[in-house]
């Protein structure tokens, strides 16, 4: 599940790469609780809760169903 996690952010990485940003994978868990950690400007922008749950985590759910949430850690 970890590798179909990380296939689904490859699909959103060049949108936030083309504003400075990233995002790295820390952690799916056996409940569907994904971990990711905003990079560069993602990180300390004001819409990145929006960017997490309305592009990050709705990708990530539309390829990996099994996934309940996407949230973000330091």
């Amino acid at each position: 599940m970890k590798q179909k996690v990380e296939d689904a952010i490859d699909k959103i990485r060049p949108m936030l790469q083309a504003d400075g940003g990233n995002v790295e994978l820390v952690s799916v868990s056996d409940d569907g609780v994904v971990q990711v950690r905003l990079k560069g400007a993602c990180s300390g922008c004001p819409m990145s809760q929006m960017t997490l749950k309305n592009g990050i985590e709705r990708v990530i759910k539309e390829s990996v169903p099994q996934i309940k949430r996407v949230e973000a850690v330091q």
